[in-house]
């Protein structure tokens, strides 16, 4: 069982650029995903076991890159040009994946989840 924790969250302005890091990877497929008050949870990003692999939602294609440092059992998403759309609780998921480059989308496919970072940006 792995245990995730995210940091990285916090208060920025529109325009602004945020890094969020997952601590606990290990080797698993991981995918970033967030819910915002009233609204379901969503998927965001996500990487392959071997970082070869990456898919992002449409809303976030172009500002967001998601990464990978299996040395140091880290995920990341770095976050740009932020709007206030993208505010949410962002949650980091694990899946326990056999395969190097097999991605998930949905969040019934992960396996473990972290408790959330908040991330407000402000207009």
């Amino acid at each position: 069982q792995v245990q995730l924790v995210e940091s990285g969250g916090g208060l920025v302005l529109a325009g602004d650029s945020l890094t969020l890091s997952c601590a606990g990877s290990a080797s698993y497929a991981m995918g970033w995903f967030r819910q915002s008050p009233g609204n379901e949870r969503e998927f965001v990003a996500s990487i392959s076991r071997n970082g070869g692999n990456s898919y992002y939602a449409s809303s976030v294609k172009g500002r967001f890159t998601i990464s990978r440092d299996n040395a140091k059992n880290m995920v990341y998403l770095q976050m740009s040009s932020l709007k206030p759309v993208d505010t949410a609780v962002y949650y980091c998921a694990a899946k326990e994946e056999y395969y190097d480059q097999t991605i998930y989308t949905s969040t019934v496919s992960y396996d473990y989840w972290g408790r959330g970072t908040q991330v407000t940006v402000s207009s």
